[in-house]
């Protein structure tokens, strides 16, 4: 073949690739998060006409998920290790933050940031430790994790151990208190979404999930899996963190109990499986779901054993349905609407 032939085929190749890329150009909605995140930041407009303390808890809650659960994403979604230990970075974030808080008054919003790359930093450390192994045995590992963790914050009195410490609140009038925080959730967790697509279409992002699909022959095909799985850990960790930074402020205090019960772990992991492990739009329709399922469950049958009866048999429905999650499941019948179409 003559150079000229090969040029030919390079082009026709580039051509090709154009094409394909454009098509799927045209299914991706991108207007419609850019949409939702402009009501968002509208919705508390709201208070001008009443007291909507409610609803701008309800959006503050889920969008607090939004950031956990897609940040779990990056690796339990995309690189396929699934970690029930992600609520330790939570805490670390809270009480990172929460520390510096209460002693020297700046705000957990401006340390979000830096409560982040503190849990990144621990994320990678535990990473180099825990990703030697795979699968049950390390899901396992991440459990013991949440325990070690809980046991030291317990008996740690610097942070105030068991009983945790106060934090002051903001000297906002009640109708305005929330929207602080409001609005740091709300743009972390546009941040986090818009930097998992970003992960997703990456050469780090592609790596990840073909460890996802076979890490044995993802090595042998030169990536250097130890590396992005560490390097995923660490990522993940970080949007966990500043999440926890901003919530112990939201409540004003931060305990044990608050950030490292197995629950908020399980959350993240459960939002991802019914929106759509490993997509961009499924922790975000995990999160809002989950969150409205058990709204409304506590509303109807009050926080008890029926409310959690209840939502678990909402989601084990759900996911006799979509076995791949609802944005998985309805991607790969190519029924998935345009306006969920974020990958």
């Amino acid at each position: 073949m003559t150079s000229l032939d090969t040029n030919e085929v390079i082009t026709a190749r580039k051509a090709y690739y154009a094409g394909l890329a454009g098509e799927a150009d045209k299914g991706r909605s991108v207007w419609f998060p850019i949409a939702v995140l402009a009501l968002l930041l509208a919705l508390p407009a709201l208070q001008f006409t009443g007291n909507y303390n409610y609803l701008i808890h309800l959006v503050l809650f889920t969008a607090s998920y939004v950031v956990m659960a897609s940040g779990w994403n990056i690796l339990g979604g995309f690189a396929g290790y699934i970690s029930l230990g992600h609520n330790v970075f939570f805490a670390i974030g809270g009480y990172f933050a929460g520390m510096i808080f209460a002693r020297y008054g700046i705000s957990t919003i401006i340390l979000a940031p830096l409560a982040g790359l503190v849990a990144a930093v621990f994320g990678y450390v535990i990473g180099l430790i825990t990703l030697r192994v795979r699968g049950p045995s390390f899901i396992i590992s991440s459990l013991a994790l949440v325990m070690i963790f809980k046991i030291l914050f317990d008996n740690w009195d610097f942070v105030g151990g068991s009983n945790g410490l106060s934090l002051p609140a903001n000297d906002l009038p009640v109708q305005w208190a929330k929207l602080p925080y409001y609005y740091a959730f709300v743009v972390m967790a546009a941040f986090t979404v818009w930097a998992s697509y970003r992960i997703r279409h990456s050469k780090f992002g592609l790596g990840l999930r073909a460890i996802s699909k076979d890490e044995i022959k993802s090595e042998s095909a030169g990536i250097n899996t130890r590396f992005y799985k560490v390097l995923a850990f660490a990522i993940s960790a970080f949007f966990v963190g500043m999440a926890g930074a901003v919530w112990g402020e939201y409540l004003t205090y931060i305990r044990p109990n608050i950030f490292l019960i197995i629950l908020v772990s399980v959350n993240m992991v459960l939002m991802c499986i019914l929106g759509g492990k490993g997509t961009v739009a499924g922790p975000v329709i995990g999160a809002i779901l989950l969150v409205v399922f058990n709204e409304f469950f506590v509303a109807t049958l009050g926080a008890s054993e029926i409310n959690i009866f209840a939502t678990g048999m909402i989601m084990m429905l759900c996911l006799m349905f979509f076995p791949l999650g609802i944005v998985g499941t309805l991607a790969r019948l190519k029924k998935l609407p345009r306006i969920l179409n974020w990958d």
